[in-house]
Parts: C-alpha cells; structure tokens; sequence
C-alpha cells in the first residue's frame, strides 16, 4: 500500500475521499431523517452534549479542534434554529455558557442511534487488533505534521 501513495495522489487526498464518503453517509441519514443539519452542527451540537452542563464556547473550540470564528458561525446558526442557547456564566462575562434546548436535545435524541450504527458501519469487517492499528497509524501520521521544525 504504501508504494501506492503516488498513485493515490498522496495520502492527503487518500484521508479526504474516506472523509467525504462518511460525511454523505451522515447527510443523507440527516436529510433522511428531515433535519436541516450539516457536518458542522452535528459535530458541535453532539459536543455540548457530551461536555453537559456548564460547557463554554471555549471548551468547544478546544475540543474539536475548530477556530473560534467557525465555531461561532456554527453555533450562531444553531441558536437561531433554536437547538442551543448562548448566555454568559454567572459572575463571569467573558464566557458563553452554551445550553441545549428541549429543540437541541430532541435533534440528539433523533439522530444518535443512527449516528451509532453509522460508526458501527465504518468499522464492519475490522476486527478490534485493527481498529486499534487504523487509529495509532492515523495518530503517527497526524503526530508527523505535529511539529514544523521536523518537516522535510
């Protein structure tokens, strides 16, 4: 496989056909099911809700390794759409305190037991030695474009 990589275009191009293959398999589901959600939300909306209560918009950005100003968009458009609600924390006006709505709660409670059998999906015919290998070899590759003063 890896004398394949010219072949392939790089091992860039490679991740991000794999990518957009499990992104469409999650809009479609998300269209399926009549939600007007995209990537982005989804990710997000599930991340306030994995964090519970008292999460900030900070924690959000440090988490999903998203810049604050598209996280900002995002969650701008989830708060019109009246999934999440922004206010600032007791005593402290510098952070967003970000809240699920009865609204949010309802789109994760829609969309989780699809979004699991979608990632039980990625995983057919991997048994767990390779799935372990698939992510350690994912975290090398990532760890390799970690430090620029190491790049060729």
């Amino acid at each position: 496989m890896l004398n394949r990589i010219d072949e392939i275009s790089g091992i860039g191009l490679h991740l991000d056909l794999v990518l957009r293959k499990v992104q469409d398999a999650y809009l479609r589901k998300f269209n399926e099911l009549g939600l007007d959600l995209t990537i982005e939300q989804w990710v997000i909306l599930y991340r306030i809700y994995q964090l519970g209560d008292d999460v900030s918009q900070s924690d959000i950005v440090k988490s999903n390794f998203r810049n604050r100003a598209t996280t900002s968009r995002v969650i701008g458009g989830m708060e019109r759409k009246g999934w999440i609600t922004k206010t600032r924390f007791d005593g402290d006006m510098k952070r967003f305190k970000l809240e699920l709505t009865p609204q949010g709660k309802e789109v994760i409670t829609t969309i989780e037991p699809h979004a699991d059998l979608l990632r039980k999906q990625a995983i057919k015919g991997l048994d767990r030695q390779e799935f372990e290998t698939f992510l350690r070899v994912l975290d090398h590759i990532g760890e390799n474009y970690s430090d620029q003063k190491d790049m060729i």
